[in-house]
């Protein structure tokens, strides 16, 4: 029997959905969350105006956990970031190893992972920790104004950037075309027409690709000790990127790499000021609470709203069947508000432990692999600042990102006390 779609306020194929408040749609979790049977939503015509029926909503921590360890049946390869079933040459250029299983999939994480050397990893570190000083000394010279701006999109971008040798004249430009591929419905970077805007984001992602091709060929004739020297000159036991991997791969990076952790940075201003006795309590043991406040920050603001799946064969999930071919998309901000596993789930604790969050994707293959780089730079930047400007906190409410799949910041004035 065909499922019945969700429809009216509880609609998240509906653009006004995403607008609301976000109290209103952690609600709306809860409430679908305590259905008998997982919500399902109609998708309506796609971008190429073919009609693709709907998708299963995948609500809760264990569904989103069981689905994530279990790829052989919720595949990644017709793509992860989209409802619609993209054309393959989009899969290569938005997801990388995203839209990949395995044995593609391992082979890529594989070679990507094994070219962070110690001797890399070690200089990533340093390059975090000074450029998050440099980011501090620039926003108390400047004074308050965008934290985004001035703080939460400058660490990621300038870590990256350092990482695979970009120059600062690239930075407006990166900056710009992350934007226009990762802006979701918000018609400030691209069209309100969903075609268009398809477009749009193929012409941003084909400008940021022609950039870092003509980064690569001269890395190819003189490398260095950088990223894209690495993975454009070695091989890892026999093994070496095809040249469309390699750019899928920068692509991915610059984009993921930047966007997630700029708005987690982001949100953390935010809750902070929302909270001050927690802000207290983390000044009060900033070194020993330092990384939990990075995990509860991830948790409580998932940057990632979900990522999506295809059910390969007939599979009955935590006793509901699914049918091959079906559509998930797993909400990790759901799955992160389940008060089966998260106490009090609405709260904000810097002291919560354990906290077994999937901001960072759930256990398995698609793990994120830059986890433990945006911990890094989370804790790193606020280490500076509450360390030399423990009053900073937001001077109004965030901008946000008119999207249903980054829960994103675009403005968040601050003031420094």
């Amino acid at each position: 029997m065909a499922p019945t779609p969700v429809a009216g306020e509880l609609d998240f194929s509906s653009p006004a959905f995403w607008s609301r408040p976000r109290d209103a749609r952690y609600a709306a979790y809860a409430q679908l969350r305590a259905l008998p049977e997982r919500p399902f939503f109609t998708t309506g015509p796609s971008p190429t105006g073919r009609a693709e029926g709907g998708y299963y909503a995948l609500l809760s921590h264990a569904d989103v956990t069981e689905a994530s360890r279990n790829p052989a049946v919720f595949s990644s390869a017709a793509g992860v970031t989209s409802v619609f079933d993209l054309a393959a040459e989009s899969n290569e250029a938005f997801g990388s190893m995203l839209n990949m299983d395995d044995p593609r999939h391992a082979r890529l994480r594989r070679i990507v992972s094994r070219s962070f050397t110690p001797k890399m990893i070690a200089k990533f570190e340093a390059d975090v920790r000074r450029t998050a000083a440099q980011v501090v000394d620039d926003l108390l010279a400047a004074g308050p104004g965008d934290f985004v701006a001035q703080v939460a999109t400058r660490l990621p971008l300038k870590v990256i950037c350092a990482m695979m040798g970009i120059g600062d004249e690239h930075y407006d430009m990166i900056v710009r075309t992350t934007n226009v591929m990762l802006a979701g419905g918000d018609t400030e970077y691209v069209s309100a027409d969903p075609a268009e805007a398809r477009q749009q984001s193929m012409a941003a992602a084909a400008e940021l690709a022609e950039a870092l091709f003509a980064l690569a060929r001269g890395r190819e004739e003189h490398p260095v000790e950088d990223l894209v020297s690495v993975l454009m000159t070695g091989n890892v036991d026999g093994e070496r990127l095809t040249q469309r991997e390699l750019f899928a791969f920068f692509i991915l990076l610059m984009a993921a790499g930047n966007e997630t952790t700029r708005n987690a940075i982001s949100h953390a201003l935010h809750l902070l000021t929302e909270h001050p006795g927690q802000r207290a309590l983390l000044l009060s043991d900033l070194d020993g609470l330092l990384g939990s406040f990075a995990e509860e920050v991830v948790r409580h603001a998932s940057p990632v709203i979900w990522m999506r799946r295809t059910v390969t064969r007939d599979y009955v999930l935590n006793r509901q069947a699914l049918a091959s071919g079906d559509k998930v998309l797993l909400f990790y901000q759901a799955a992160n508000r389940d008060p089966e596993v998260f106490a009090d789930p609405d709260r904000f604790d810097v002291t919560r432990s354990p906290n077994p969050h999937v901001g960072f994707g759930a256990p398995g293959p698609h793990f994120c692999l830059g986890a433990h780089l945006a911990r890094r730079e989370i804790t790193a930047v606020w280490r500076e600042l509450l360390a030399r400007a423990p009053g900073i906190r937001a001077a109004g409410e965030p901008d946000y990102l008119r999207s249903s799949f980054v829960n994103g910041i675009k403005r968040l004035p601050c003031e420094l006390e």
